[in-house]
């Protein structure tokens, strides 16, 4: 749907052209533990699961349509070695697969390591993120509508600071897609 709580979080910072999230965040709820065992405990079918379901959710919404490739919201990698994976992989893998289009794997690299924002406020958040991403070939973007995907968005920094980098690149559009949505900021 439109104006929903995703594009609501981006109006009149980042121009984005639609946004959707599958789940609210509630602590201690499901989608909590959800994704916890995704990203905490190697439980990387719940990523498989929900990129099938927010493909299907894509193909049947018509605001979805003119996407021609993934972006991830990358990991540093330090964060890579620890965790020995990339939560977001498989969700875009399979994302990629229901919609038949590309993923642009490794053109966005985070290039700051940052700690876990899991226990930071607001303003912690926004503080820490600029500047922590870059565009590594802007050509395989001009011109695109790029899915960019996340697993959380609760404050929206992480995803703004990717698509203001996103953004440097000519005549690109972006569209957000995440896991979870928090439902209070």
């Amino acid at each position: 749907m439109p104006n929903n709580s995703v594009e609501e979080t981006f109006q009149g910072r980042v121009p984005i052209k639609a946004g959707t999230a599958l789940l609210f965040f509630r602590k201690e709820g499901i989608s909590q533990k959800l994704i916890h065992q995704l990203k905490y405990k190697g439980k990387q079918e719940i990523g498989i699961f929900f990129g099938k379901w927010m493909g299907q959710q894509l193909k049947e919404s018509k605001r979805f349509i003119d996407i021609d490739g993934i972006v991830m919201v990358p990991l540093h990698k330090k964060r890579m070695k620890q965790r020995g994976y990339n939560q977001l992989t498989l969700f875009a893998k399979q994302l990629s697969e229901e919609l038949n289009i590309p993923i642009f794997d490794s053109i966005l690299v985070k290039i700051g390591q940052s700690t876990s924002q899991t226990k930071k406020n607001r303003f912690s958040r926004f503080e820490k993120i600029n500047e922590r991403f870059h565009i590594v070939d802007q050509d395989k973007l001009k011109g695109k509508h790029v899915l960019l995907i996340d697993d959380v968005l609760t404050t929206g920094a992480t995803l703004e600071a990717c698509s203001n980098e996103i953004l440097k690149t000519s005549e690109v559009k972006i569209s957000i897609a995440t896991m979870v949505i928090s439902g209070h900021y």
